[in-house]
């Protein structure tokens, strides 16, 4: 598999987890991960402690290589983005909301962000996010996608090439 062009982090504070409430594609209106792009020479952990940093104001020296999230884009090709978590103490302050260039900050409850009656995640995020935090392995979350809406997510133990 190429290099993936992406990262995302879920920040995790006792039944809490720390999103963005994105402005931009992909996922506007929706909230998410802290994540993004390469820059180059960037590994991935380079780039999501970066990235973390630019969107929160948190400096993490420890973080989790949970696995990757993939999805076939419109012209076929795997896309996708490594994923990683990292768990704060229960008293660790960060006051919220926060509005930044990339969208609002807050801290969700996890049973909030796996109701089913919740339109307002990343449709994936219900679907990955207790294996990950669950879990201490790694793994593929493949997205299977049509005409934007998620069919299915198939879950797979990843090993690093």
């Amino acid at each position: 598999m190429d290099k993936l062009k992406y990262t995302i982090c879920f920040i995790k504070r006792e039944d809490e987890i720390l999103l963005l409430n994105r402005e931009k594609p992909s996922w506007m209106g929706s909230w998410n991960g802290v994540g993004g792009k390469f820059k180059k020479g960037e590994t991935p952990r380079d780039c999501i402690l970066r990235e973390v940093y630019e969107e929160t104001n948190i400096k993490l020296h420890d973080i989790q290589f949970k696995g990757i999230v993939t999805w076939n884009s419109d012209e076929g090709k795997i896309q996708g983005m490594y994923l990683f978590m990292q768990e704060l103490p229960w008293d660790y302050e960060y006051e919220v909301p926060i509005k930044t260039r990339e969208g609002i900050l807050d801290w969700k409850k996890i049973d909030w962000i796996m109701n089913p009656e919740n339109t307002g995640v990343a449709h994936n995020l219900p679907r990955f996010l207790p294996n990950m935090i669950n879990n201490k392995g790694t793994f593929q979350y493949h997205c299977v996608f049509k005409n934007g809406i998620l069919l299915d997510v198939k879950i797979t133990e990843f090993k690093e090439d």
